[in-house]
């Protein structure tokens, strides 16, 4: 079954109709699950609301800093899809940091480990997943701004910007070809930071074939951050953690399964499957929607989902180092929608903080999804099939310069007169700084003196 994106994606360009009603869960005897935890209507009613307002909420937001310092200051109607991505990654930073039995409440504001994350997704330009630096970023995946994105495009975006949280330390995978590559996962997990990627055993293929694929990465720039911290320092482990995570033998997962489940409507032979992915302890839900919404489906009880909805507008938080007014980016109740009414479009999402957990999410994978033979939405191999093409990891390489100088090296594809320049750019910046404000005005610089050299 091929996964095709493209013909109903518009389904996830949204709209806002009014304010949001919600309603709570029926008393049935049909189990609840939430992000991997069952619980019972009848027993934990306050458990499973507990559960549903500490997933941070991320909803449309007006009056944020212009996009590209131009573009839109808030993103009702297109945004959501975007929206349902910071959902998803920040319940897998909770879990990297605060771990899964994580609560909010009214103090919660005040732990450090949890304001960090929420600083993480706020709407300005110098969080790492803001609205702008997703939105900006997928321009590599041929996004304007301001433009819908499907699943797999938030993963692809999501993927290309984990790599500045050192902090965090997270590797991001996205299945491709609704496979799941066991080889590949823990080859990206098991490469330090910075390591020479062509080092690791499963990565094989001919120099010149590498090459090659390098020659056609539209992204493939590579540039040397700088600070006044060692290398070491860039590599060590995050400062709190739930629980001991060797950063030295595995980085914390976070797997991302785009996948089609139908032409035109969720095909019902999934059903039994999806619900079974929802289930699973390594669980972050889903993202995906219906026809003119998208949302993030974090669990299921009998034949409907549970989800969060992006779609209601909200003033910008205005944040400092200090204080956080957080209580907008939790919501008290869910929502639901029949597994049937899902659009087929979605991206499964997994968090395996150890190689423990990733081999029984692969296990249990095995045994409920991938081996229905008639329904399987998925394949999971352990290496890749002989005629895909070597596994390039999407990975940035930071060394430290105490200079206080970025450069950037771009290689262009066609060369002319086989020149290679090297751009370099003064900057004052700390080395958590997310650099990617910073590229724009750099590259800017660039074009401006390889049009001087070519047509001057």
């Amino acid at each position: 079954m091929a996964y095709f994106e493209d013909p109903i994606s518009d389904a996830t360009f949204t709209y806002e109709s009014g304010p949001l009603s919600y309603t709570d869960f029926p008393h049935t005897d049909e189990p609840v699950f939430i992000l991997g935890e069952q619980y019972s209507v009848l027993y934990d009613l306050a458990e499973i609301r507990d559960d549903v307002t500490s997933r941070l909420w991320f909803t449309y937001r007006r009056g944020f800093p212009n996009i590209g310092g131009t573009g839109p200051s808030c993103d009702t109607g297109w945004g959501c899809m975007l929206r349902c991505g910071q959902m998803m990654l920040a319940q897998a930073l909770v879990n990297r940091h605060l771990g899964r039995g994580w609560r909010w409440h009214s103090s919660s504001s005040k732990d450090e480990r949890y304001r960090r994350i929420l600083e993480m997704f706020m709407d300005k330009k110098s969080s790492y997943f803001s609205i702008h630096q997703i939105a900006s970023m997928g321009v590599s995946e041929g996004k304007t701004v301001g433009q819908w994105f499907g699943p797999n495009t938030v993963a692809q975006v999501l993927k290309k910007l984990v790599v500045y949280d050192e902090w965090s330390s997270l590797a991001v995978h996205v299945a491709m070809d609704n496979s799941v590559i066991m080889d590949d996962i823990k080859c990206l997990c098991k490469c330090k930071h910075g390591d020479d990627l062509g080092k690791c055993s499963i990565r094989q293929g001919s120099k010149r074939h590498q090459a090659g694929q390098r020659r056609q990465d539209r992204d493939y720039i590579s540039f040397t951050t700088s600070s006044d911290t060692s290398s070491s320092a860039l590599n060590s482990p995050p400062e709190h953690s739930p629980r001991s995570v060797d950063l030295g033998t595995w980085k914390p997962l976070l797997l991302f399964i785009p996948l089609r489940l139908g032409l035109t409507d969720t095909n019902v032979v999934y059903v039994e499957s999806l619900k079974k992915c929802l289930s699973l302890k390594q669980s972050i839900g889903m993202i995906g929607g219906k026809p003119n919404h998208a949302h993030w489906f974090i669990g299921y009880m009998g034949d409907e989902l549970v989800y969060l909805d992006p779609h209601t507008t909200q003033m910008v938080v205005e944040a400092d180092d200090i204080n956080i007014s957080d209580e907008s980016y939790h919501c008290q109740y869910s929502s639901r929608m029949k597994i049937l009414d899902l659009d087929p479009s979605i991206a499964l999402g997994f968090y395996c903080s150890t190689e423990a957990d990733f081999e029984d999410l692969c296990g249990d994978l095995r045994q409920f999804v991938t081996n229905r033979q008639t329904s399987a939405m998925f394949e999971l191999h352990k290496e890749r099939p002989l005629h895909w093409p070597p596994y390039e990891p999407y990975t940035l390489k930071a060394t430290a310069n105490p200079k206080g100088t970025i450069y950037i090296f771009i290689i262009p594809s066609h060369r002319q007169r086989d020149i290679v320049f090297a751009l370099s750019v003064r900057l004052s910046v700390r080395p958590s700084v997310h650099l990617e404000p910073y590229l724009g005005s750099a590259l800017g610089d660039f074009i401006e003196t390889w049009y001087e050299y070519i047509y001057g």
